[in-house]
């Protein structure tokens, strides 16, 4: 029973219920006794060592002794090497205050690393995206760009394409990735669109690759699957084009938007996974030398930076943060816009809706997304579409422009150079063999989609803008209101002492009324002030005990 004064109850019981714990003890410990007299006690087994009938027992005796001391003269060396590090960083500490003449060049050359290293840290992130972009461009010879083949026009970012195209005599590849994800006539349709402009190549990352190893060879009776890389044998042949084009040992860039498949690529090609890959967007940071064999080297770069000119879907689609900038209901909304209604209703098994709003709240029935109290999870829907479509798990399409013209920053000496040494209808063929070897997805059950053209991006630091700073959270919010609350009631009382032992004869001549007036006018604010107080007071004790 529980007393009403105590916090905890107490641990009295009647005899009879003590009484039966203790038996019931010991008949458990009998229990065990009995069973291990029925196990026999084992005692632990000895190393029994080296038998005496082996050959060369001495021998192995001594290597094993040997062995032994070694380890334990490694251990020592290992622990005097750590001393001399110590000491070492401690007359460097020391001398770091002391006079530029005093200190080695070789220090001097540490302390400007140290400080470089964190004056990068502290620089915007998308700055530090800019300059890696640079660094890889500059020191490819071939740039593969990977696009998303559900909407190819829409992942191509025309101010890369002209940063290239000035920084030298360097050949541009477009390369479709995720190509099993679109009808096969609208894949066969975008490639003949694409090849009049730039080389194209179809192609498929694995995803096979989970750990670092070699992607096991498949048998020969086994036909091609989607879950196998397809294209890189067309893609290996390219580059090795280009290769005796050169005439020496070439580096491929590799560049793109997020999430089009950029890392998944170079670990297809080397078969072993070298960079890392995910859902989430923005995974590389930094550019990444790759070599494939003595002649080709691939460079990983990051992602390119959307500019914020560019339409709601398409900075929801392309941009790693557009889910935290835009709401998730605006970005999602702005994606549904531009997809073919009676397709999606289709897609998603949901009745027909007039609103974004409808349709959030009918998936999230559907799919079983429910807020306290039963009500549908709205945010929960919209994020769902977001990651669908930014991922690989959606299948759409869009449908290229009816007819070819050629984009404002090429001409038609650039298309040629471009094509210039290259087996283009070798080339042809290998994306044929691709495009029937891919699983592509019915016309009936994709989703079409409008594409809005070209993705502007960004090349230059200058042009991005620093991003505003944090909202502030609900909790700093409730105490910042609680002390100007309290610095409010304090003033009003300061105010309130002051005005009584400062009274002007002049204001002492007041009527009766108007005094006890004002004295129920102040006594009514500060009523209220303690109110409030009390009011924000009980909700930040709430929250944090909740907390």
């Amino acid at each position: 029973m529980k007393r009403p004064k105590l916090k905890k109850a107490s641990k009295r019981m009647t005899c009879h219920k003590r009484y039966k714990i203790q038996k019931k003890v010991r008949e458990h410990h009998r229990k065990l006794r009995k069973e291990a007299k029925k196990r026999g006690h084992k005692k632990p087994r000895k190393d029994p060592g080296v038998p005496n009938s082996a050959p060369f027992k001495e021998a192995l005796l001594r290597e094993a002794e040997l062995r032994k001391q070694q380890l334990e003269e490694l251990k020592q060396q290992q622990k005097l090497d750590r001393q001399k590090e110590q000491e070492k960083k401690r007359k460097f500490e020391a001398s770091f205050g002391a006079e530029p003449s005093d200190v080695d060049p070789v220090k001097e050359e540490f302390v400007q690393h140290k400080a470089k290293k964190a004056k990068l840290a502290k620089q915007h992130p998308k700055k530090l995206y800019c300059q890696e972009l640079k660094k890889v461009i500059e020191a490819s010879d071939v740039v593969l760009e990977v696009l998303d083949a559900r909407d190819p026009l829409g992942c191509r970012c025309p101010q890369v394409e002209s940063a290239l195209l000035q920084g030298g005599q360097k050949r541009l590849v477009l390369v479709l990735n995720k190509s099993d994800l679109v009808p096969r006539e609208n894949l066969e349709n975008w490639v003949n669109y694409l090849k009049k402009e730039l080389p194209t190549v179809v192609f498929r990352a694995s995803t096979n690759v989970k750990c670092k190893r070699k992607i096991t060879k498949e048998r020969r009776n086994i036909p091609f699957k989607t879950e196998t890389c397809i294209g890189k044998e067309g893609l290996w042949k390219l580059l090795k084009d280009f290769q005796e084009i050169y005439g020496k040992a070439i580096q491929v860039g590799v560049i793109g938007f997020p999430n089009v498949g950029k890392s998944s690529l170079i670990n297809c090609l080397k078969q072993e996974q070298i960079c890392n890959v995910g859902v989430s967007m923005g995974l590389t940071r930094s550019m990444q030398v790759v070599p494939l064999d003595k002649q080709i080297t691939i460079i990983d770069s990051p992602s390119l930076i959307v500019s914020p000119v560019n339409s709601p879907a398409t900075l929801a689609l392309r941009s790693p943060a557009s889910i935290e900038e835009l709401r998730p209901v605006e970005a999602a909304s702005a994606i549904l816009s531009q997809a073919d209604t009676r397709q999606v209703v289709l897609k998603f098994t949901v009745p027909d809706f007039k609103s974004p709003s409808e349709f959030f709240a009918s998936l999230a029935q559907r799919r079983g997304l429910h807020q306290k109290g039963g009500s549908p999870n709205v945010e929960g829907a919209a994020k769902l579409l977001w990651s669908q479509c930014t991922s690989g798990s959606l299948g759409f399409y869009c449908h290229p422009p009816p007819s070819w013209t050629l984009s404002p920053h090429f001409n038609e000496n650039i298309v040629t150079d471009m094509k210039l040494g290259l087996n283009l209808e070798e080339l042809e063929k290998n994306n044929a063999h691709s495009i029937q070897a891919i699983r592509s997805p019915p016309l009936a059950s994709s989703i079409l989609f409008q594409s809005s053209g070209m993705t502007n991006g960004i090349t230059e630091e200058k042009d991005i803008v620093e991003e505003l700073p944090k909202q502030k959270t609900r909790k700093q919010e409730e105490r910042e209101d609680l002390e100007a609350i309290n610095s409010d009631q304090e003033s009003v009382d300061e105010e309130a002492d002051g005005s009584g032992s400062n009274m002007s004869p002049v204001k002492e001549t007041l009527t009766d009324e108007q005094s006890a007036s004002n004295i129920d006018e102040q006594s009514a604010q500060s009523h209220v002030l303690d109110r409030k107080s009390e009011e924000k007071e009980d909700a930040y004790d709430f929250s944090t005990d909740y907390v």
